[in-house]
């Protein structure tokens, strides 16, 4: 009797894996985008979300931990979280700056600018403490729902977009490649709000609701500025693509400016003056003078008596 097992035998299942494997990988050799020799330099996003998690702890102690923090233990607690946020930060900016390194500069070059970039970071950290507790103060000023500041810490999805997008703007002006971006897309998942890291954002700064907010990457926002949700402060049409990098863009919104649920604001010559209100759904691609209330017509309302239902058999009210 036969052996009726015949390792030999390639099934038509197998034989497609066999072919799509080989497809795939043929496609890794053709294209320098997925090459593997340069996905392995690419920074870590899980890393960079736990840098993002632990920087919260510092600036907000007490509302992200599982522990309580006295006075006297917070010199030793900070000093040490901020050396080891140092130390991992360093490791994912060298190898952002390393992926993008087409200068040959040498490993050294790279870890002591990695180095600069990191300690300059930490640095800084006080300065965004000190304007995130301004933007609490202004989502409770602006937010009558609000309860406490407490609650706007905790739970408000504007601020935690605020956080982010504070702490991605520094690495930005340093010029730091793919984590800025992994940072603010992070926030843009948990809220659905897209601050570029490249805006730059004044003092006492507020989005209230705000799914659907996006502020786009040359957007120049002054200080007491309030946005509802839907807001978009973007760029004119866009077709030129990467020929417009370094051309501002987006629109340059100026202190004490409100601008309500699902306005567009379009340009990078656009200015909206200081005091000014926007109202919703308003679409604007030209400059707005100081202390101006822009409005949209409403559209013209048509109101009917409700029929009654003919019989008990048909529930619908048209």
């Amino acid at each position: 009797m036969g052996n009726l097992c015949n390792d030999n035998i390639v099934t038509e299942f197998e034989q497609s894996v066999i072919n799509t494997v080989g497809e795939i990988t043929s496609n890794y050799r053709k294209s320098e985008l997925i090459c593997l020799n340069k996905t392995k330099h690419l920074p870590n996003r899980s890393e960079i979300i736990g840098i993002i998690k632990d920087l919260r702890k510092i600036i907000f102690p007490g509302y992200f931990d599982d522990f309580t923090l006295g006075y006297s233990f917070a010199d030793y607690y900070v000093g040490k979280e901020l050396v080891d946020i140092k130390e991992r930060l360093f490791r994912q900016v060298l190898l952002a700056i390393s992926y993008n390194n087409s200068e040959d500069i040498t490993i050294e070059e790279l870890e002591k600018k990695s180095e600069e970039i990191s300690i300059n970071f930490i640095k800084k950290l006080p300065y965004i403490q000190e304007m995130l507790l301004m933007d609490v103060q202004a989502g409770f000023d602006g937010d009558p729902a609000a309860k406490s500041k407490e609650e706007i810490i905790f739970s408000y999805p504007g601020l935690f977009a605020i956080y982010v997008y504070r702490l991605a703007h520094e690495l930005y002006t340093q010029n730091v490649p793919f984590i800025p971006r992994i940072m603010t897309e992070y926030a843009h998942n948990k809220t659905g709000i897209d601050i570029n890291s490249g805006a730059t954002i004044g003092k006492y700064f507020f989005i209230d609701h705000g799914t659907g907010v996006v502020i786009g990457e040359t957007t120049i926002i002054g200080d007491n500025v309030k946005l509802y949700q839907g807001v978009t402060l973007g760029a004119l049409s866009t077709r030129s693509g990467q020929q417009l990098r370094e051309v501002k863009r987006h629109p340059t919104i100026e202190d004490n400016v409100t601008i309500y649920s699902g306005a567009t604001v379009l340009g990078g010559e656009t200015v909206i003056g200081k005091g000014t209100v926007i109202g919703g759904n308003a679409f604007i691609t030209e400059s707005i003078p100081e202390n101006m209330k822009v409005s949209v017509n409403n559209p013209e309302l048509k109101i009917k008596e409700t029929k009654k239902p003919d019989s008990k058999d048909n529930p619908w009210e048209i």
